[in-house]
């Protein structure tokens, strides 16, 4: 074994040492970074093979309590439709006005 101090020192690697980096593949080479937002609100960046900038996990009903789920299974229903009444018709006489209206003095 080689001292640490001496000029050829020798990086000795271990199971406590880590390194984090990229994938060295060319099969990833068509990845996209998305980021994933989990059920609790925390989120990851990962390599995903479609151009998408968020995935939302969904969430999981049985862990909220009786208020949460009703309030979320409420949003989930779709929105009742807004009934249109028929319009009144306007009674507007133009001739009633006429006497307002200026003419022009040549």
């Amino acid at each position: 074994m080689v001292s640490r101090f001496s000029k050829n020192w020798v990086r000795e690697l271990s199971s406590a040492t880590a390194f984090v980096t990229r994938p060295h593949r060319r099969d990833y080479l068509l990845t996209y970074p998305t980021k994933l937002v989990y059920a609790d609100g925390s989120s990851v960046t990962i390599r995903y093979h479609e151009p998408r900038q968020i995935i939302t996990l969904p969430l999981d009903i049985s862990t909220l309590s009786e208020e949460e789920a009703k309030a979320r299974l409420e949003k989930r229903k779709p929105k009742s439709k807004v009934q249109v009444k028929e319009e009144e018709v306007s009674r507007f006489n133009a001739n009633r006005y006429v006497n307002l209206m200026k003419s022009k003095k040549k």
